[in-house]
């Protein structure tokens, strides 16, 4: 399998018949060299902002750090 260069790109999830689809912009289909009837892959990428606030959320109530060893300080 070769991989080539990637470009990412926003887009909505539209009703096509009974699937659903996506829309490459011309914009990046130009940069691509995509051509119709082209076979590419596609890689879906879904931000979870639940688990990002989760994440961050992890240090609330912790200490201030401390140094552990004094002769390292600056």
């Amino acid at each position: 399998m070769v991989i080539c260069m990637s470009d990412v790109f926003k887009a909505k999830v539209r009703e096509v018949g009974t699937s659903l689809g996506v829309l490459i912009p011309k914009e990046v289909a130009k940069n691509m060299k995509i051509k119709k009837g082209e076979e590419i892959r596609v890689s879906i990428l879904k931000p979870d902002f639940r688990l990002m606030r989760e994440s961050f959320g992890i240090a609330r109530g912790a200490k201030p750090f401390e140094r552990e060893h004094r002769d390292r300080e600056f």
